[in-house]
């Protein structure tokens, strides 16, 4: 009866240990995506058509012809 309730407890405590270590895992490498994602995110052709939206609201005028 002891000896059964050892192995379950062992083999609880290594279920945890698998599941804990799997889950950092997949933690670590989702923390490494989100900062490949921000870096890239700062990068000129991430940000290229935020810059083009702000030169155009900078010009006004340039949506009417230059005739009026």
């Amino acid at each position: 009866m002891t000896v059964a309730v050892v192995v379950a407890v062992v083999v609880i405590v290594a279920v945890a240990v698998a599941v804990g270590l799997v889950l950092r895992t997949r933690t670590s490498s989702d923390g490494v995506d989100s900062f490949r994602r921000q870096i890239d995110a700062l990068s000129p052709e991430a940000r290229r058509p935020t810059v083009d939206q702000v030169k155009n609201v900078e010009r006004p005028g340039d949506d009417e012809p230059e005739d009026q």
